[in-house]
């Protein structure tokens, strides 16, 4: 899949400014098109749940709801101006960019984040989001929407200045389903690669699918890809993966998002889990 279009959350939460440069220094590599899109809260979100209060105070909290919503939109767009002015980037509200510079575009929606990512995440190639907090977990909820949500490619950017993204990319790979999507739905960034490295964990049992079938796939696609086993202890594979990753100088990590549906809640698996919490460098996931 081609990546044109890339859109990115942006919110008051200090984080916005770093997920765009992940945005760019990937959306360069394609002469890609970023859309930033801000979800406005509904005033009637602000309302107290439970508890009867008169008309006159009601008014006066949607009034006061709408006042801060409109100022901190208003912020966020003239923040999102000088970004593009700084880094040369062409405002455009209508497709197509010209040839393959790199363009963006602001989007203002209303309700939740997480909510609103699901829904406009559906028509992009790729959504980037900041790596969650770790203490607060703000950010998890668009994480798991962005993945769960919208069948897309996810790139996960961690509070770290980019120096590049995309050139080295280190694969997960073991055999399954989840990993096999990874790899198809990035064939473009795969392509757009210097490198390519496979990582592929050692436990002591056979994989459905080797490296080495890997391998003669993706040189069907042109890539001649590298192939790296890393041990693992006590059947912990997130850690050693993202070790791995970074012993062969990868710079991007794309790997299948592992998950499961429980009662209703998504629930994300071990691997996973592990590598949202402690990646440092960015992630590129699939689900």
């Amino acid at each position: 899949m081609a990546i044109k279009t890339i859109l990115v959350p942006v919110r008051g939460d200090g984080k916005g400014e770093g997920v765009l440069d992940h945005a760019l220094a990937l959306a360069e590599r394609f002469g890609a098109h970023i859309e930033a899109v801000h979800a406005r809260a509904k005033p009637e979100d602000y309302l107290p749940y439970g508890t009867l209060i008169s008309r006159a105070m009601k008014d006066s909290i949607l009034e006061s709801a709408r006042a801060n919503a409109e100022g901190e939109e208003a912020r966020f767009r003239l923040l999102f101006n000088e970004y593009c002015a700084a880094k040369g980037l062409t405002v455009l509200q209508k497709p197509p960019s010209p040839g393959n510079r790199v363009t963006a575009s602001w989007r203002e929606e209303t309700g939740k984040q997480a909510a609103v990512i699901a829904l406009r995440g559906r028509l992009t190639d790729l959504i980037a989001v900041p790596k969650p907090d770790g203490e607060t977990r703000l950010g998890s909820n668009t994480l798991e929407s962005a993945l769960t949500e919208t069948g897309k490619l996810v790139l996960m950017a961690p509070p770290l200045p980019v120096s590049a993204l995309g050139a080295h990319l280190a694969v997960a790979w073991n055999g399954s389903a989840e990993s096999a999507r990874a790899v198809s739905a990035a064939m473009d960034v795969l392509n757009g690669a210097d490198k390519v490295t496979i990582l592929v964990a050692d436990t002591g049992s056979s994989i459905p699918l080797s490296a080495d079938d890997l391998v003669d796939f993706l040189r069907w696609h042109n890539i001649e890809p590298a192939v790296q086993t890393f041990e693992t202890a006590d059947n912990n594979i997130g850690g050693p993966l993202l070790e791995q990753a970074k012993a062969v100088g990868a710079d991007t990590l794309l790997m299948g998002a592992f998950g499961h549906n429980r009662q209703r809640e998504f629930i994300l698996g071990g691997v996973t889990q592990h590598v949202i919490a402690k990646a440092t460098l960015p992630v590129i996931f699939a689900h």
